[in-house]
């Protein structure tokens, strides 16, 4: 399967902005299950500077500042991504148990488990409570299959959760989402990230784009794709497992993966500094549409 996706960015500003240093991480990721075969970035107004490095978490990154004066800035990435076959890890996952799984992210044997073990650490937007470790542990039974009970939490969640695209803003606590059973794909995914540190196992937040399909008869409208947010988790031996809490899916070839990282902070889109300005709105629009062979 193979994806084009247009991904626009649009920020105006109250007043003028004399000079903007940007990150932008918007380069989709070539990993074991996809490959991105172009990638272009067009910045409006022109910038007189960008550099490409890779991030600590294997992120491709966009450095670029923007000194001219300017009252609206529009960043659009275009790419093609092509879905490969994903390993199926599943069938190997449902005979762990996730205590075992755990353990091994104790006393860590190799460099691929060190690094995982990072991700199950807490983070500012994934700090857990008492009762977000209750609420996990109600999957997380003794001696029961990781993938059952990820497959478990991920349907609570979807069951529990109210998708609320007015309630959060990205500062929201995840005890606040928590407390009200409310929030958007990004919420979902930190609080899954949550529960699954809290009880010592390795998980971290992906972002990307999902594809949506409208309704039969309908066109599909221009801009309706969107950003999305799900989580994995790592099993030792196997790598790492997506699930897709906001749907109740485990993501195959409708999900493009942009960057991973520990949370949103992470692995936030566009951000960077600017010089004036004042108050600002944010817009974005992605098309994600399939390319058939």
């Amino acid at each position: 399967m193979r994806y084009s996706i247009k991904h626009v960015t649009t920020y105006r500003y109250a007043d003028k902005v004399s000079l903007s240093q940007n990150h932008a991480r918007l380069i989709p990721q070539t990993n074991d299950y996809q490959r991105c075969l172009t990638h272009r970035l067009e910045i409006s107004p022109d910038a007189d500077y960008t550099s490409d490095f890779t991030d600590y978490f294997n992120n491709q990154v966009t450095v670029f500042e923007v000194p001219s004066l300017h009252e609206e800035m529009i960043v659009t990435a275009y790419s093609e991504v092509e879905i490969l076959v994903r390993p199926q890890q599943q069938l190997f996952a449902a005979h762990v148990a996730w205590e075992s799984v755990r353990d091994a992210l104790r006393s860590p044997q190799d460099s691929q488990q060190i690094h995982a073990a990072e991700f199950s650490l807490p983070t500012r937007q994934t700090t857990p409570t008492a009762e977000i470790r209750q609420y996990c542990l109600q999957s997380f039974s003794e001696g029961r299959s990781i993938m059952e009970a990820c497959n478990d939490l991920m349907q609570r969640i979807f069951d529990d959760f109210t998708f609320d695209p007015e309630f959060s803003t990205v500062n929201t606590a995840v005890t606040d989402i928590f407390q009200h059973r409310r929030g958007v794909c990004q919420d979902y995914a930190h609080f899954a990230l949550t529960c699954l540190r809290s009880i010592g196992l390795a998980a971290r937040y992906v972002s990307g784009y999902i594809e949506t399909i409208p309704p039969e008869g309908q066109e599909k409208l221009t801009g309706a794709d969107a950003t999305h947010a799900w989580f994995a988790v790592y099993i030792p031996g196997l790598g790492w497992l997506d699930y897709d809490p906001t749907n109740n899916l485990i993501p195959t070839d409708q999900h493009v993966t942009l960057a991973t990282g520990r949370d949103f902070a992470d692995i936030t889109p566009l951000k960077g500094i600017m010089f004036g300005g004042g108050s600002h709105s944010l817009s974005v629009a992605v098309d994600m549409n399939r390319i058939e062979n």
